[in-house]
């Protein structure tokens, strides 16, 4: 697909994309199988663990996990009110959008207590292992699990035609949760509302979004600070995974919905 070479031109040292469809990868173009840090990316991954857990039985989304008041579904939808980083909670569950790197390594810890395995053999058993994935949790949970294109083209796979939870579940996790609260979408800014669901980033009615104009509002998915993405559009059936080792900024927010929108009008 021309349109991938893009990436040529994005003055990154590494950098690997892939168009996936439900069967899986029908496009790719750069290193597939060099090993790049997924950054926040990594959030949909522990995201799906937390979702398995709880099919499993092992958890419920609404039993309490992290501050006082806040749950496992607080936790997945950045509304527990804790922080970026370390630090008290800065407001209470529920009432605003607070994105938490934190909030997603209390979630893991929680989940490491529920079912009775360090996070990172949890998430390789329920997620890595089943998916075929290579890829490894090397760190934080909400930013550093390390894989390749390979890896990531067969999370978009299953993001697309889910298998290790049901339908139902995925879809719950891809809606809203919390609706109405307001929040900043790192590097790009405050939104009103900023909707997210149970780990994933919708798209929703956000103006000039990273995955750029001509996915539905259905889209959802994440991306990560060293300039890493996968947005999964269900509506149209394609998922567009990036993996770069070039840190966030200005480049991205014009490269990444240009890239997108090629991408789509390639496929049409």
């Amino acid at each position: 697909m021309d349109a991938l070479r893009q990436i040529d031109g994005w003055s990154a040292e590494h950098a690997a994309a892939a168009v996936v469809r439900p069967g899986g990868v029908v496009a790719s173009h750069g290193a597939h199988g060099q090993v790049f840090r997924w950054a926040s990316v990594t959030k949909l991954a522990t995201a799906l663990a937390t979702l398995v857990a709880a099919e499993e039985g092992a958890l419920e989304l609404d039993e309490a996990a992290g501050p006082p008041g806040s749950t496992v579904r607080h936790l997945l939808a950045h509304t527990s009110g804790l922080p970026f980083d370390e630090g008290p909670p800065l407001g209470r569950p529920g009432e605003r959008r607070i994105y938490s790197n934190l909030g997603f390594e209390v979630l893991a810890d929680h989940v490491a207590a529920r079912t009775e395995m360090p996070f990172s053999e949890y998430l390789g058993e329920a997620v890595f292992a089943p998916l075929g994935m290579r890829a490894e949790l090397r760190g934080s949970a909400g930013s550093h699990v390390f894989g390749s294109l390979d890896d990531l083209g067969r999370l978009a796979v299953e993001l697309l035609r889910p298998t290790v939870v049901a339908p139902e579940t995925l879809a719950e996790a891809t809606s809203v949760a919390f609706p109405g609260l307001a929040g900043v979408l790192p590097g790009f800014g405050r939104f009103d509302p900023l909707d997210w669901g149970l780990g994933f980033e919708l798209k929703d009615g956000k103006p000039e979004h990273w995955s750029g104009s001509r996915t539905s509002a259905r889209t959802f998915g994440h991306f990560g600070g060293s300039g890493t993405f996968l947005w999964v559009d269900p509506e149209r059936g394609v998922a567009l995974a990036c993996l770069t080792n070039r840190e966030f900024g200005e480049w991205a927010k014009e490269a990444w919905p240009a890239l997108s929108d090629v991408v789509l009008e390639e496929l049409e």
